[in-house]
């Protein structure tokens, strides 16, 4: 840290120190009447569509009410958790996956990244963000039926009976009272045609509405903080204020946060539109903070500046570029599940929120990705903006090679999908960016020179996502480690120091050497200096060419070094995929849409990894405390001096052979996995025991 941030530090502590002392005092005095005056309570008008568009579905509405449903009966879904069973009322203090409570002493002395504390923090957070309020909303909005407005209502009372300012875990992070306050505004906003919010019912509210403002504009996040915990921290506090208009502060607190969001959009988004946290999911979660700002400043007329909604745009074709080779984000980065609205849109929140982009952008490319991705449209948008002219299920989407300079990610690809013809789309995404944002990288992997593939429209070699970020120390770490990515491990080594679960020392830094694009791929090398730290440096130069008229992709890697070292490069499959053999370093992988050959370099030995835990390998991780195995190969070797791998692998397309699931787009569809033995799972008749061959 900087003297400047160990300075505001400091102040912080003390801040929430005193803050702990007088807050109940103060907090005593700030009633309705103290707050609002005598006047009734009112709220922003056009401030978000009171109900769907004509064009919402009959199938959307009963999948709606069903949802609705299960939490009106006391069952939760959310990270492992399916169906969760709370009773009556939600335990707003407890850590459901753990059976643990969290403490309710005073908010700042918490230590909610100790788990034996406070148990896991997200557990605790995720239920207290009061999403699933706004799906109770929606259901009220498209019935009529008041059982789901009370049930807010409800459910709003017992969280401040049992969460009072300042103390519990609920008050410990401010993106918290961001993203919580957001979601009030959306579910009270819906069921106001209910006639429950009565001003009764405002002098129980309003108090609570005005600390969650106040605790925000007091405690934004700085330094090497300020990540997307900032902007979600201004996001709330922007849109609460432009919403709950009638406080004394309310022009002030809204004026501060739109300049944070204008200021962070920029000093945390590339010039190419990729966020500087080098975490896909992360893009996703504050690209939806930006829009949902963006938008509530254009209908109450404080709207933002041209810059701003053009990083939004550039943010968008970021995200497009990432999802039209397969339909879902590849897993760069951390991924932790977040979002800030439930609006119908959980299976693939990306191509939900490209269906909004479509409309404010007039953007036919966006919105013929999103296809039938569209319900938050329906609760985002005025139904004028819903036209287009644009028939979705009619749209080829051709690949092309595209360079995002800034961010350092790089894409060969080729080939297209329509609707009624073969999807013969390949896409390779390219990993040469910096590890992560600041000085932390706290959302960054060791993942330099990695790839993805996709085929097809199907997964083939993954990123293997995050899993965990305070419960098991082990999975963080390996989640994030070089050999959990599909590039070369050294010596043992990741190529960024490990210092904490948020934290990094010395960082690999990668560069492009080279790109050159074809209408087939192309091909692109990079380098990177992560194993120049060791006593004898390592340097690792990878090169990537496509040909997909061929259905051939070729990696080549050339290591240099003057002593002996050990290196493993690592092929980490879709949980879709199936091993069929190994022979001769040569590996037959089943898949949806056919099979593939890995040819591997002579000089290495050869090892087939599912599901183990010692050592830890063959899993992938698609939603937060999910996990399923994965086939994962390894090539291990020992050379002295300067060596070169070459690894060929070559897909055939064959539907009628393809051997196991096909892949879906949703990233949240996995059921809820447990901590597995070595050897506890058997994925599609996978069957997988360690399987050694020794290179030729």
């Amino acid at each position: 840290m900087s003297p400047a941030e160990i300075w505001w530090r400091s102040g912080s502590v003390m801040q929430r120190c005193v803050d702990g002392v007088y807050a109940p005092v103060r907090e005593s005095r700030r009633t309705f009447a103290n707050l609002v005056g005598d006047q009734p309570f009112e709220t922003a008008s056009r401030f978000v569509p009171s109900a769907p568009s004509p064009n919402f579905s009959d199938d959307q509405r009963v999948r709606l009410i069903a949802q609705a449903d299960r939490l009106l009966e006391g069952r939760l879904s959310y990270f492992d958790l399916v169906d969760l069973s709370v009773g009556p009322q939600i335990d707003w203090n407890y850590d459901y996956s753990a059976q643990k409570h969290s403490p309710k002493t005073k908010a700042s002395r918490i230590d909610y990244r100790d788990f034996e504390v406070a148990g896991d923090c997200k557990l605790v957070w995720e239920p207290n963000r009061h999403q699933h309020l706004v799906v109770l909303a929606r259901a009220y909005a498209v019935s009529g039926e008041t059982k789901y407005a009370t049930a807010v209502l409800d459910q709003i009372d017992s969280w401040m009976a049992q969460c009072p300012f300042p103390t519990g875990m609920n008050w410990r992070s401010p993106l918290e009272f961001g993203v919580r306050i957001i979601n009030w505004v959306w579910a009270l906003e819906l069921i106001k045609p209910s006639g429950l919010l009565n001003q009764l019912r405002w002098q129980t509210l309003v108090p609570t509405i005005h600390r969650h403002l106040w605790c925000l504009d007091r405690s934004y996040s700085r330094y090497s903080s300020a990540n997307n915990h900032l902007i979600g921290e201004a996001a709330g506090a922007y849109i609460a204020a432009r919403y709950f208009n009638g406080f004394a502060d309310s022009d002030r607190w809204a004026s501060r946060a739109k300049q944070i969001l204008e200021e962070e959009i920029a000093n945390q988004t590339h010039p190419d539109g990729g966020n500087k946290e080098q975490a896909l999911g992360y893009h996703v979660f504050v690209l939806e903070f930006f829009m949902l700002a963006g938008l509530v400043g254009r209908n109450v007329g404080d709207e933002f500046s041209d810059a701003y909604w053009n990083y939004i745009e550039r943010s968008f074709e970021f995200v497009a570029a990432f999802v039209e080779g397969g339909g879902n984000l590849p897993l760069y980065g951390d991924y932790d599940d977040g979002y800030v609205l439930d609006l119908g849109d959980r299976s693939n929140q990306a191509l939900a929120m490209l269906s909004v982009a479509g409309a404010i952008f007039n953007r036919s490319d966006f919105t013929a990705l999103a296809g039938d991705h569209n319900e938050r449209s329906f609760w985002q948008l005025n139904p004028d903006s819903l036209a287009t002219d644009v028939d979705a299920s009619q749209s080829v989407i051709k690949l092309e090679s595209k360079a995002f300079t800034d961010t350092e990610y790089y894409l060969l690809q080729s080939g297209s999908k329509h609707r009624d013809t073969a999807d013969d789309r390949i896409s390779v995404v390219f990993d040469c960016a910096e590890l992560g944002m600041g000085s932390l990288a706290a959302h960054g992997h060791a993942d330099a020179l990695s790839l993805t593939l996709r085929a097809f429209g199907h997964d083939v070699l993954v990123d293997p996502g995050t899993y965990d970020y305070f419960t098991h120390r082990k999975w963080r770490d390996y989640f994030k480690s070089s050999r959990a990515h599909n590039t070369i491990a050294v010596d043992g080594e990741d190529q960024s120091q490990l210092l904490g679960l948020f934290l990094w020392g010395e960082r690999a830094e990668s560069k492009c050497l080279a790109w050159s694009p074809s209408e087939t791929g192309g091909s692109v090398t990079g380098e990177h200096t992560g194993y120049n730290r060791l006593n004898d440096p390592v340097g690792h130069r990878r090169t990537v060419e496509l040909d997909g008229s061929r259905g051939e992709l070729v990696i080549t890697d050339e290591l240099t070094g003057k002593s002996e070292h050990r290196g493993e490069i690592c092929f980490h499959f879709s949980e879709f995929c199936k091993l069929e053999e190994i022979r001769e370093n040569a590996a037959t992988i089943l898949t949806p849409f056919g099979s593939i050959q890995l040819a591997l370099d002579s000089c290495l030995d050869v090892k087939a990894y599912s599901g183990q835990e010692n050592p830890i390998f063959g899993w992938v991780s698609r939603g937060y405390h999910r996990k399923v195995p994965c086939p994962t190969i390894v090539g291990q070797l020992r050379w002295t001096g300067n060596t070169t791998l070459v690894t060929r692998i070559s897909l055939h397309r064959n539907l009628a052979k393809a051997a196991v699931p096909a892949n879906p787009v949703r990233q949240q569809s996995l059921p809820p996995q447990g901590e597995p033995g070595i050897g506890g799972h058997d994925l599609g008749g996978m069957g997988f025991r360690e399987v050694t061959h020794r290179g030729v």
